[in-house]
């Protein structure tokens, strides 16, 4: 995206599977020693080897993915990737016949939590009986162990798998029951077919493209970035065929409350697993809420928590 928007003018590079640690210190300084001007590192754990390069080459523009560290030549930048995770809920919601949806879940972060906690309350919107229930697997790629998750939930009686993981096989596992499924990250009908109802997914590229704008033209301070639907950092996908129109209808009609910003997901009432109220009708979260949320919502089997 970068290469197709500036031409001719950008130049870029990439390296994959780097694991977090020193490693990845060694390959951030490796840009930097060859005179690569910008550096995005896009895990979590990128994060402190990032800083310790940055402070050595105050020249260079380094962007840390998803972390909170800055730097005056260090900014962060993430998604409000809750946003279209509420809108595939809304699909799943109308979809399940069981009301048992299972998610398959990396970590208990809050990060994660915040997902399941939306993807749960635009279930629930429309199905007040939904229950999602939660297995940990405490890996972001393990496709053996998020197969072994999927099949545990759909074991236990869900009819409709979602994620929060970085490969296919919870999908397929679902679409060899005949059932369906939510995807993540990219379009999984892609890899999976039609049994892949929707997927809300990354678009990385529209903010690079921004950053580099500001760096060219001059205008680039430290941040933290923390964009929506309405900035283009998140999405929806397609719909698989099998979605009904009034589904999608529902979809939209609450994806343009949030693009027009009359609405957004964790407007209350909301209420923890307990029933306690978490959210007084007329009172939103804040940032600093959302980002630290540690608690699941009402709907929520399974546990905050390792």
């Amino acid at each position: 995206m970068l290469e197709q928007e500036f031409g001719g003018k950008v130049t870029t590079t990439y390296i994959e599977s780097v694991p977090e640690g020193p490693d990845a210190a060694r390959v951030i300084r490796q840009y930097a020693q060859q005179g690569y001007k910008v550096i995005f590192a896009t895990s979590f754990g990128y994060m402190d080897p990032m800083l310790e390069v940055a402070r050595d080459f105050p020249d260079i523009y380094f962007e840390h993915c998803s972390g909170f560290k800055t730097a005056p030549n260090m900014s962060t930048y993430f998604g409000r990737m809750y946003q279209p995770r509420y809108l595939s809920g809304i699909v799943a919601g109308k979809m399940t016949k069981k009301n048992i949806i299972g998610y398959a879940a990396a970590f208990p972060i809050p990060e994660v939590i915040r997902g399941i906690n939306a993807f749960t309350l635009g279930a629930r919107s429309v199905n007040p009986d939904v229950q999602v229930r939660v297995v940990w697997t405490s890996t972001w790629f393990d496709p053996v162990k998020e197969r072994e998750a999927a099949v545990a939930l759909l074991d236990a009686g869900a009819d409709i798998i979602a994620q929060h993981q970085d490969t296919t096989e919870p999908q397929k596992a679902a679409k060899e029951r005949r059932l369906f499924s939510i995807g993540y990250d990219s379009d999984m009908r892609g890899f999976v077919g039609d049994s892949v109802l929707v997927s809300p997914v990354w678009n990385w590229g529209a903010y690079y493209v921004d950053t580099l704008k500001a760096i060219l033209n001059g205008t680039w301070k430290t941040h933290q970035y923390w964009g929506g639907l309405k900035e283009g950092i998140v999405e929806l996908s397609a719909f698989s065929p099998t979605v009904p129109q009034a589904v999608k209808d529902m979809v939209s009609e609450k994806q343009q409350a949030i693009l027009n910003g009359s609405w957004d997901v964790f407007y209350g009432p909301i209420k923890d697993q307990g029933g306690k109220e978490v959210v007084a009708a007329g009172s939103k979260m804040s940032d600093a809420e959302m980002l630290n949320m540690s608690f699941f919502v009402e709907g929520v089997i399974g546990k905050a928590g390792k």
